[in-house]
């Protein structure tokens, strides 16, 4: 029997799940000491910039209309799911709230995909279950603390979702502009939310470097899940990409001190064994 390959899809969405997951963690951090929506668009500001000036500086094609119309819709949903999501971070337990929202998320996409473009292979969709059941495990909760921050985290994986799919219909495009370009949506709403409410003060020195390195990093996340699906089918670079909460959760137990049971190490290990099966060709 031969070992899985590792594609440049596989590689690009792994890559996607640290970035993403230390994103988050700080984020989610960040909004603890300050106004969640001033931190994210802070994080959308930076991000844009980062990736904006990679875009020029490489000598990226910039897209087509229609892909930068896709981009943009997928920022506006991205966008605003990232504030919602870094909101319910602070106000519930990471350890919950982030593997709520990236089941939610990857699921609606997964469904997408598989009407698009037929069934996966049999060891990918067994994959596919063992990366569902790890990331419930590690959101499973050992008592009957209330789960704040949960009806947000929902409404973020849908957020979340819309942003997948409207980024695999922006296309085959340079992925250094439609990040750039879907942030420029994802800031505008933001802003207009903090200039709103009157909340463009509530953050310090230390929730704008947060913001800063948590926009730097969830962009770098979005160019390698871009990447991940332009080189292959969008199911499985959804749900291996939405494995990030295993690291956002590593983190707050290392960090934080948050409890780590053996059905969340269960939910490691059930993930650690998906990544092989949904890499299978």
């Amino acid at each position: 029997m031969t070992l899985p390959s590792l594609t440049p899809s596989t590689g690009f969405s792994l890559a996607a799940v640290f970035s993403w997951g230390t994103s988050d963690f700080l984020g989610g951090y960040g909004s603890r000491r300050a106004n969640a929506f001033v931190l994210t668009a802070i994080a959308h500001l930076s991000g844009l910039l980062l990736m904006a000036g990679v875009a020029l500086a490489s000598h990226s094609p910039f897209p087509s209309s229609t892909a930068v119309a896709w981009a943009l819709m997928g920022g506006l949903s991205g966008g605003g799911a990232l504030a919602i999501f870094y909101r319910a971070l602070a106000t519930g337990r990471m350890g919950l709230t982030a593997p709520v929202a990236a089941v939610l998320g990857a699921a609606i996409p997964t469904a997408f995909g598989m009407f698009r473009e037929g069934l996966p292979q049999t060891a990918q969709v067994v994959g596919f279950v063992l990366a569902a059941t790890g990331i419930w495990l590690i959101s499973r909760t050992e008592d009957n603390s209330p789960s704040e921050g949960i009806g947000m985290a929902v409404l973020a994986g849908i957020g979340f979702a819309g942003f997948y799919l409207c980024i695999k219909q922006a296309g085959d495009g340079s992925a250094f502009w439609i990040a750039a370009t879907s942030k420029v949506a994802s800031f505008t709403l933001t802003g207009l939310i903090v200039v709103i409410g009157h909340s463009i003060r509530k953050i310090d020195r230390r929730g704008i470097t947060l913001g800063v390195l948590a926009g730097c990093l969830d962009i770098i996340g979005s160019v390698l899940f871009i990447r991940a699906s332009q080189t292959g089918r969008l199911d499985a670079a959804v749900v291996l990409s939405s494995l990030y909460p295993a690291v956002t959760v590593l983190l707050a137990c290392f960090i934080l001190r948050e409890h780590f049971t053996r059905w969340k190490a269960l939910g490691m290990v059930a993930a650690l064994l998906a990544v092989p099966m949904i890499a299978w060709r």
